[in-house]
């Protein structure tokens, strides 16, 4: 039921910014605000997590969220624009069903391969018909007349160019948050209130930069901006893994607060890959994002808690190094794989503006010659 809510409600709240702020700047800028409230709900929602879950009670971390998402769904209600039904819109049945077994299939298999064995009929009957749902998804968009995915969006170097480099920052910013919780609270001796305190500063810096974005998309472009951010990213997860047994919270504070700098500059890719399509699909722009999102911090729980277990099992030593061994080099597979994120944001986002509406309440990017 949360996972139906979500899929309601986030690509919705996006897409609606581009009705909002027709005009490419106010657009940008809103776009910027709205990626600041998301960083300070990475700040808050691990140290409310930790306190409650260290001081009251573990249920607590969802119960919080029913007075908020009421106190919302009222302000939402009186605030927001009413809706518009597109005409001659019909639901892709077939689309929707296909894509949801896949998602859910292979979300399944990434969770239990771990404790069920990747090898086991489970799993493979669940990654077989992941392949098998996504197949027919695919074949069911190409020939149906109302496809819930137009799946020649992907011929777009911007589309599927942001589309890869959001995933690739998901599996960053996912895989750190979970793996350095453990890393603080086994190795650093931190209470689960102090682990979750311990990213408000890159959280906050993160929110920072996510309004700062924008104008620094305006004056480098969006290629330098967001491939500038994945850069930062990347190093500083890679010098994350040099700290080791021993050292303390002071040890990760820069490289927290480096990760949060790059973090924020990735803003201005929801906005890009948002008017890559006409506004009239920016849901579904808005929906890819979220999903490639999703899924790829899910791919970064998964393959670096794979990879973190085998480093982990086949060290020696005491339980410690072990766990150090692993958590160190999950860390650099990290860092290559965000790292990657440079020359796609590079290549997709390449010579990209954003002219000045002229008549028109609909701008799109203009992508010049290369």
């Amino acid at each position: 039921m949360q996972g139906v809510g979500a899929a309601l409600l986030t690509p919705t709240a996006l897409a609606l910014l581009t009705e909002l702020f027709p005009d490419p700047k106010e657009r940008g800028a809103a776009i910027g605000i709205w990626g600041g409230v998301g960083a300070l709900a990475l700040a808050i929602g691990p140290l409310t997590g930790g306190y409650l879950s260290q001081h009251v009670s573990w249920g607590w971390i969802f119960l919080i969220n029913a007075p908020i998402g009421v106190a919302t769904a009222v302000l939402g209600a009186i605030t927001l624009p009413a809706g518009r039904r597109s005409a001659n819109r019909s639901l892709d049945l077939p689309g929707l069903a296909t894509s949801a077994v896949a998602l859910f299939a292979l979300t399944y298999a990434l969770i239990e391969g771990e404790s069920r064995g990747w090898t086991s009929g489970v799993i493979l009957g669940a990654f077989a018909l992941a392949a098998l749902a996504a197949a027919g998804f695919v074949i069911i968009e190409t020939r149906t007349v109302h496809p819930m995915v137009d799946l020649g969006f992907f011929r777009l170097r911007v589309f599927s160019g942001g589309l890869a480099t959001m995933g690739l920052w998901a599996f960053g910013v996912f895989g750190i948050y979970f793996f350095t919780a453990i890393f603080l609270q086994n190795v650093l001796g931190f209470s689960p209130t102090e682990a979750g305190s311990a990213f408000v500063p890159m959280a906050l810096v993160m929110a920072v930069m996510a309004t700062l974005a924008p104008r620094l998309e305006a004056r480098f472009g969006a290629g330098r901006t967001v491939a500038a951010g994945m850069a930062l990213m990347g190093v500083a997860v890679g010098l994350l893994a040099t700290v080791g047994e021993g050292s303390g919270y002071t040890d990760l504070l820069p490289w927290f607060v480096l990760f949060g700098v790059g973090g924020g500059l990735l803003v201005p890719l929801n906005n890009v890959v948002l008017s890559a399509l006409p506004q009239a699909r920016a849901g579904i722009a808005s929906g890819m994002l979220n999903v490639s999102r999703e899924v790829f911090g899910l791919l970064g729980i998964t393959i670096l808690g794979a990879i973190l277990s085998n480093r982990q099992y086949a060290a020696s030593g005491e339980p410690l190094h072990r766990f150090l061994a692993g958590y160190q080099f999950s860390l650099v597979v990290a860092a290559a794989l965000v790292l990657v994120g440079v020359p796609i944001a590079l290549v997709a986002l390449r010579r990209l503006r954003t002219p000045e509406p002229a008549g028109s309440a609909n701008p799109v990017p203009e992508l010049q010659p290369a």
